[in-house]
């Protein structure tokens, strides 16, 4: 597929060896990529993967790095696949990632050990190469890595040139999202608190406050009118950025230095109310817009339960925003969903929004399967949702 714009990235495919429960797994990602499957099949493992492939990538592999991507840490043991079908474990965990940008095809791989007595994991060997021609690699045997005892590779750092260098920035601020309803109300501090928002909300009023601008038209919050976020909120009228004060928040709340501040159309005019009493709804809907849209936003990330707290038609709604929203910035997003009516707001005639089922095989193993709607499937005349509950996707648990 031909590059719509020079500086933009095509990850053309991810790659996972020996991580948890992802023994073999390949797959090609679009723009905006949806997992579904049942609880415990390794959707949220296939997240954290891409976060250790972040880090290796662009930063040292080791606990604060990790935490800072939203990964578990884990015994190091148990990084490793440990299926009782493995006769002899494999000494590494191996990553790779393929990407194409100006006509060129890039790949990087890198096997990794993982740490003994420290957090620090180690480098066993790395590469990247350039439409097939190696233009770096070292392995625990080079005099790279035995001058260099943390050892990791910024292409950033070890390769001259926006070619090399533009990758590492693409996908240096990975991190899995999972936002919680007490941090976005500001009640409890973020624990992992990045830029602009922290990875369980942490600061959603500091990032919104950067997202409002009026032009000719009024008001604008990013790249959306007031208007058509409000549609989002129903019963809100309004809202904004404020300081906390008596009449908005009760004094014996906690509170950061800002909060948002709603008008319910359904109350008086002067009565207005903090994230603290707002429905959690319409913070989780400001979050993903505000992640979408911020200038700041990772232009690479993961949300894990994309639809918490959401009602299935507005999850459906803001699917269909929030996925035409990266698309048109060029960013690359991660999800996971258990509500099918996410799926109707995925428009998979578009070649970059792309929809996978994760299943585990009978030894355990992950598979990962793009689902595209065939001509059988549009003949049964059913809708994505309808076909998910009905078996006809996969990624669904076998229960009686």
């Amino acid at each position: 597929m031909a590059l719509r714009n020079g500086d933009e990235m095509d990850i053309k495919e991810i790659s996972v060896r020996n991580f948890k429960s992802l023994y073999d797994v390949s797959f090609e990602p679009g723009k905006i990529n949806v997992l579904i499957g049942a609880n415990g099949s390794g959707k949220s493992s296939v997240l954290e993967a891409i976060g250790i492939l972040s880090a290796a990538m662009t930063d040292r592999v080791n606990n604060n790095s990790l935490q800072r991507k939203g990964v578990r840490l884990s015994a190091s043991s148990l990084y490793k696949s440990q299926f009782s079908s493995i006769d002899r474990s494999m000494p590494t965990i191996d990553f790779a990632m393929k990407w194409e940008r100006e006509g060129n095809i890039y790949d990087y791989s890198v096997h990794l050990t993982t740490p003994t007595d420290d957090d620090i994991w180690k480098y066993h060997s790395e590469s990247v190469s350039k439409n097939g021609e190696m233009v770096f690699g070292r392995s625990n045997r080079s005099s790279v890595q035995l001058n260099n005892k943390v050892g990791y590779f910024a292409l950033s750092d070890k390769l001259s040139g926006k070619e090399y260098t533009s990758m590492g920035d693409y996908i240096s601020g990975y991190g899995i999202y999972q936002p919680d309803t007490l941090t976005l109300r500001g009640t409890v501090t973020d624990p992992a608190q990045v830029t602009p928002i922290g990875l369980n909300g942490g600061r959603l009023a500091d990032a919104m406050e950067d997202l409002f601008s009026v032009n000719e038209e009024g008001g604008l919050f990013g790249r959306m009118s007031m208007e058509d976020v409000l549609e989002l909120i129903e019963w809100a009228s309004d809202f904004r950025i404020a300081k906390p004060r008596k009449s908005n928040l009760n004094p014996g709340v906690p509170s950061p230095r800002q909060v948002i501040e709603f008008r319910d159309q359904f109350l008086k005019e002067k009565a207005s109310f903090t994230g603290y009493d707002a429905s959690e709804g319409a913070l989780y809907v400001l979050f993903m817009l505000t992640l979408a849209m911020h200038p700041s936003a990772p232009e690479m990330f993961a949300i894990d339960s994309f639809d918490h707290a959401l009602n299935p038609r507005l999850a459906k709604r803001v699917t269909e925003i929030f996925s035409q929203l990266i698309v048109n910035a060029g960013k690359t997003v991660f999800m996971t969903t258990h509500n099918p009516l996410v799926l109707d707001g995925l428009n998979l005639a578009d070649d970059r929004i792309r929809l996978f089922a994760v299943n585990r095989s009978r030894s355990g193993y992950v598979q990962l399967k793009r689902i595209r709607i065939s001509d059988e499937l549009l003949q049964t005349g059913q809708s994505l949702s309808r076909l998910w509950i009905n078996g006809m996707l996969g990624g669904v648990p076998e229960l009686i």
